[in-house]
């Protein structure tokens, strides 16, 4: 059973309309100050298609994006872009990219990695007993109110009744 990585590619654009996120997920976006574009930048600074965004497969399964500056015929824009502080014609994205169009204007881009989560078909016949004195546990409702995120380690008791359950699927099952 093998999982599959998982990427969420993410855009957030600030120009003179405010702050918005982009999830990045096509093979192609044009940017610019055009209503046509896919990715649209309120800015006289920014040009009517200032840069290009190029999916590129990795040989793992996974993508990345490569930022163009103005379009793929070959027309560049007129004030074209800087990459963390370097003006750059192309650059594969990495994460947190800073892209700036303009005054004002500007983009960070964000790549976050996961492992796909694999869901393992139940058992029909796999019963989990719960004991009376198992409800209401406080450390369980504490552990409820910490952030997902945040791993957590079995307490010995938990790791114990763990074991117990797997010892009623053997001698059940």
């Amino acid at each position: 059973m093998s999982s599959e990585p998982y990427q969420s590619h993410l855009l957030i654009v600030e120009d003179d309309n405010g702050r918005r996120g982009v999830v990045l997920d096509g093979s192609e976006y044009a940017i610019g100050r055009d209503p046509a574009c896919d990715i649209c930048l309120d800015s006289l600074f920014v040009s009517r298609r200032h840069a290009t965004l190029l999916r590129l497969p990795n040989g793992d399964g996974t993508f990345s994006y490569r930022i163009v500056d103005g379009d793929l015929e070959g027309r560049r824009s007129s004030n074209g872009f800087l990459i963390n502080g370097y003006r750059l014609r192309t650059h594969n994205l990495q994460n947190e990219d800073e892209v700036v169009f303009g005054p004002q204007v500007r983009a960070i881009y964000y790549l976050c990695h996961r492992d796909a989560v694999v869901t393992v078909p139940s058992d029909e016949f796999d019963i989990t007993l719960i004991s009376p004195g198992m409800m209401g546990d406080a450390d369980t409702t504490q552990r409820q109110r910490q952030p997902c995120n945040q791993a957590h380690s079995l307490q010995p008791q938990q790791a114990r009744r763990s074991r117990l359950k797997l010892k009623r699927r053997r001698i059940l099952g």
